[in-house]
């Protein structure tokens, strides 16, 4: 009797950008193999998995890889991440044996990574097939930040080595050159597509149909905005997370609309966000606006900036404007009509397609 096919997936917990540009492409994949196994190891919460991942999915909770350690969503801290990468790399052979072990325990057919690297070297010890995918990657993250400190080439030398393992890196679009890696393999854009539900919004929400509704998020790390702070502006209405605790006669919760993420998103006005790929991406395809708070040291930011550019609409609020919510003239030039089309996720059928074609 045939097997079903088995993929372990490897996803970054690092924001959630990770989780949202895997999960569309397993979803597709899972309707051209309707029988795949599939197990995740990650560190991302297990609510978020299950609203992103189409049916049935072992989870083993840990993480691989940390990319860099933050002070906020956008800020990143240098030293200790050198310091975090150091001792990591301390037992690197150590590691790669532990998880060659475990993959060949758990005997998948195929290894995807999003984007440890450790689990593609180990994937190729154990001799598994095995391929990254990502608008990024860590080596080129950690050189950005970290490569003139003492130690860092040796680091970065084992990174990029454990990247150049994989049969293929699946370099989404947009995303960085990555001009160091053998193996790229460029495909399109990866987002989920919402639907608009505005009018169930504006009657849960008790609004009347001509507000302006911004969403405002800044991803999976812990960081908020001083919303509490800010002026009302005329006929804007801003929707953040529970936990931010923003008391405001303007602010709703996303969690009081029990939506799922994608529609609420698809029903804005506009998003304010900070730039990755989760967030730009979406909101593209999505076809609704992006204010975005600038994180100029940030290696990925020009690429996804570029790219809204061209293929969406997207405006520049400074730090110092978001703090005292200073941001009523930049939204009313964002919000001017005409509304962008959507981008297309074309990116989506290529990488499954890729990924059916390996595990058929």
């Amino acid at each position: 009797m045939k097997t079903l096919p088995h993929l372990l997936v490897y996803i970054s917990a690092h924001g959630f950008g990770h989780v949202a540009q895997t999960a569309p492409v397993l979803n597709a994949l899972r309707e051209r193999l309707p029988g795949l196994r599939l197990t995740l190891c990650t560190a991302a919460p297990s609510a978020q998995l299950e609203s992103r991942f189409a049916g049935e999915f072992h989870l083993v909770p840990e993480a691989l890889d940390f990319g860099m350690v933050m002070a906020s969503a956008m800020d990143v801290l240098v030293e200790p991440s050198m310091q975090a990468y150091a001792t990591a790399h301390q037992g690197w052979a150590a590691q790669l044996e532990r998880e060659a072990q475990r993959i060949a325990r758990l005997a998948p057919d195929f290894v995807l990574s999003n984007i440890a690297c450790l689990p593609l070297a180990a994937a190729k010890q154990a001799g598994v097939p095995c391929a990254a995918m990502c608008s990024l990657n860590w080596a080129d993250i950690f050189h950005h930040y970290c490569g003139t400190l003492p130690g860092a080439a040796q680091i970065h030398r084992q990174m990029l080595q454990a990247y150049a393992a994989a049969d293929a890196f699946l370099r989404l679009t947009p995303g960085m050159p990555m001009a160091d890696l053998p193996n790229l393999r460029t495909i399109g854009p990866v987002a989920r597509i919402g639907r608009s539900r505005r009018a169930e919004i504006d009657a849960k929400l008790g609004l009347h149909g001509v507000e302006r509704l911004v969403l405002v998020t800044l991803g999976g790390i812990a960081t908020r905005l001083p919303l509490e702070r800010w002026p009302r502006l005329p006929g804007v209405r801003w929707l953040v997370q529970a936990d931010w605790g923003v008391a405001h006669p303007d602010v709703f919760t996303v969690e009081s609309l029990a939506m799922d993420f994608t529609d609420v998103l698809a029903s804005c006005d506009a998003l304010l966000c900070k730039p990755g790929y989760g967030s730009f991406v979406e909101a593209a395809c999505n076809g609704v606006p992006v204010l975005y708070a600038s994180r100029p040291d940030w290696p990925e930011q020009p690429y996804l900036v570029d790219w809204l550019t061209t293929h969406g609409r997207c405006l520049e609020v400074g730090r110092a404007e978001l703090e005292l919510g200073v941001i009523g003239p930049v939204l009313d030039a964002l919000l001017a009509p005409p509304k962008p089309a959507p981008a297309i996720p074309s990116g989506i059928a290529e990488a499954a397609d890729y990924l059916a074609s390996r595990l058929a």
